[in-house]
């Protein structure tokens, strides 16, 4: 099974567009010069005596044994917004950081491209406490490759060709103990590189070095089914399972695979997560189910989430399982959407700043409040994967598996196919139900009346996905839809206003029933959340999927009076400062305490919410619409 994305995935959904010009923006305001001041001042071509203020300080600031690493991120970032968008300008300024990488390696003697020193390396190796030379140096690494497999250039390739020759030589004749203990200090994605150099050059080095980079100190005893992560920094082993999921699709050497798949499960099906999708404290992973001890300022780290979203791409590549999906769903809406870019309002009517940049972590704990970061001043981890997460939001929308056409994560988008032999485009939108084409404060020029303004009153709490189909010929193949986790009621298919399908969904999110039509020219199926249809599709076909929505519930794992709220893949955030308990007299379901509230502004539903039943009442709203307000998101639950 394979991703659709780069040119053949069109993005038009404003959620993700938003995100993906916001990144933008802040990608071409950082200047070249200040990306590469601590490569200038390794390889001596800018020498500060004192008198220079830097450009970036933080954790780029020279004092910091980790400086230089967000350059690697950004020249990721621009290579994927190159691949998805052809982005010229964004092309050009790449290109001439990795031609000033060049320059920095030939002064450095030719091998040497980092923006640390050597003997950072020879440190670890003789146990010197230094803090992760290997996690600086791969996002340099990780930069040049993505450079060279997403934009074709051969200088970035060039540069980190011989930039390995260095790690050929530093790991040489050393014994599998003596590389084990370096490998104990994080590694980052270092197999991931070596996997992607192994694809782009064929060098037998490239062999020798993911040999000599398999820490089998972890993937041994996981392999055996030991709890390697409770307790442990999340963020040093994902890269490294990553790096094995990459080695398996270089080299197709099942045991890099089996190590990936072990892991999530591990992480994900033994352990649980949080309502948000994150399962961190303070970087480290929860114990299996045991959250309710860890709600606190420092939950779900962002970069763990980016890089858990990327295993679970790979999970449901390979094994076709609708729960990654839906995780990866859930992990955008509230964790890349709620904790990067946030552009809005104060929802309490005082003045705050309109934007945020970046928050490191999403604290869950009542009364909590994000704490956002500055362009210049901070560059801690996760401002790598802002601008990774957020540079182009079309890869986890559609996938391809022969005949099959699957859709994961929902978004307006339009992809392009080979299908049944056929070219096919599908062209996704969403049915917005409101009647109106009305989205802001601005009247809008055209006022035509509307029948659905008529028949959707209120708030329809319902889903519509319709997928278009164009073909120059009739194509034969498969269209998969998700049936989402959050889906509550019943789920309808049609195609061509022939209602094909009826699901209905229980309120723990599972199929309580199951109605299909069968037509004499389609087959259709519910198979393992999808429901399919099998047809020979022809241009103006058009699909309609309805999904209810409703509030529901998610308890917190190691309690049994502690929920969450949510609606559809967003989790609601309470507006409060301090805890507050809910009462629910009457009531089996606490979902019921939350009633629609300012259901409609111009011509847009809003997905915002009251509490009945209580003596203070108690305003929800889907967590990334959250800026600077404290919030809560676990709710003591009280008869």
């Amino acid at each position: 099974m394979k991703a659709i994305n780069g040119r053949s995935c069109k993005l038009f959904d404003g959620l993700f567009t938003e995100r993906e010009n916001s990144n933008r923006e802040y990608l071409t305001e950082l200047t070249n010069a200040g990306l590469l001041q601590n490569y200038y001042q390794e390889a001596g071509l800018a020498q500060n005596f004192g008198a220079k203020a830097m450009a970036h300080h933080g954790w780029e600031d020279p004092s910091c044994q980790l400086r230089g690493h967000f350059l690697g991120h950004y020249l990721s970032a621009c290579a994927m917004r190159v691949a998805a968008y052809g982005d010229a300008e964004l092309k050009a300024k790449a290109d001439a950081i990795v031609h000033e990488l060049a320059r920095c390696q030939s002064e450095n003697g030719g091998q040497w491209a980092a923006s640390i020193p050597e003997k950072y390396f020879a440190w670890i190796a003789r146990g010197k406490q230094v803090w992760a030379p290997h996690y600086t140096v791969h996002k340099t690494f990780m930069g040049l490759a993505d450079m060279y497999r997403l934009t074709g250039n051969k200088e970035a390739l060039a540069v980190a060709n011989r930039f390995a020759d260095w790690f050929v030589a530093y790991t040489d004749g050393r014994t599998r103990e003596e590389l084990d203990d370096i490998l104990d200090f994080e590694t980052g994605g270092m197999l991931e590189v070596w996997a992607d150099l192994l694809e782009a050059t064929g060098a037998e080095k490239y062999r020798t070095l993911i040999g000599r980079y398999y820490r089998g100190r972890l993937f041994e005893p996981l392999l055996a089914g030991v709890d390697v992560l409770t307790n442990m920094h999340a963020n040093t082993t994902i890269p490294e399972v990553l790096g094995c999921a990459r080695v398996y699709e270089v080299t197709g050497e099942e045991k890099y695979r089996d190590i990936a798949l072990a892991y999530w499960n591990l992480a994900v099906t033994k352990r649980g997560y949080f309502a948000t999708g994150g399962q961190t404290l303070g970087e480290i992973w929860t114990p299996p189910y045991s959250m309710a001890a860890r709600l606190g300022e420092r939950n779900q780290e962002h970069c763990t989430v980016y890089n858990m979203i990327r295993l679970a791409d790979f999970v449901f590549r390979q094994t076709g399982d609708k729960a990654c999906l839906d995780y990866i769903e859930r992990n955008l809406y509230n964790g890349i959407f709620t904790q990067g870019y946030y552009r809005g309002g104060n929802l309490e009517g005082e003045k705050t700043p309109g934007e945020g940049l970046i928050t490191y972590y999403l604290p869950l704990r009542a009364g909590a409040k994000k704490g956002w970061a500055s362009k210049f001043d901070d560059f801690f981890c996760c401002h790598g994967t802002l601008v990774q997460a957020n540079a182009a939001h079309n890869r986890y929308l559609w996938y391809a598996d022969g005949d099959r056409l699957i859709t994961g994560v929902f978004a307006d988008s339009e992809i392009t196919a080979e299908l049944g032999g056929s070219s096919v485009t599908v062209t996704e939108r969403r049915d917005m139900l409101s009647g109106s084409i009305q989205a802001a404060g601005d009247a809008a020029s055209n006022q035509a009346l509307s029948e659905e303004t008529r028949i959707n009153l209120h708030h329809p709490d319902l889903r519509v996905e319709t997928f278009a189909v164009k073909t120059d010929k009739p194509a034969e193949f498969t269209l998969c839809l998700r049936v989402p986790e959050w889906a509550r009621g019943k789920v309808a298919l049609s195609v061509n206003g022939e209602e094909l399908a009826e699901v209905v969904i229980g309120d723990e999110g599972a199929a309580n029933g199951c109605s299909l039509t069968e037509p004499d020219d389609a087959a259709v199926a519910l198979d393992g959340g999808f429901l399919t249809v099998h047809r020979t599709w022809k241009d103006g076909d058009t699909a309609r999927l309805s999904i209810p929505l409703a509030v529901y519930t998610i308890p917190l794992p190691g309690t049994e009076d502690m929920v969450a709220f949510a609606y559809g893949p967003n989790v609601l955030a309470g507006l409060s400062g301090a805890e507050r308990s809910l009462r629910r007299p009457g009531l089996s379901d606490p979902a019921g305490l939350l009633v629609h509230d300012n259901e409609r502004e111009w011509g847009m539903w809003n997905d915002s919410f009251k509490t009945v039943g209580q003596e203070i009442g108690l305003r929800f709203v889907p967590l990334y619409r959250i800026g600077y307000e404290r919030y809560q998101v676990y709710f003591p639950i009280m008869n």
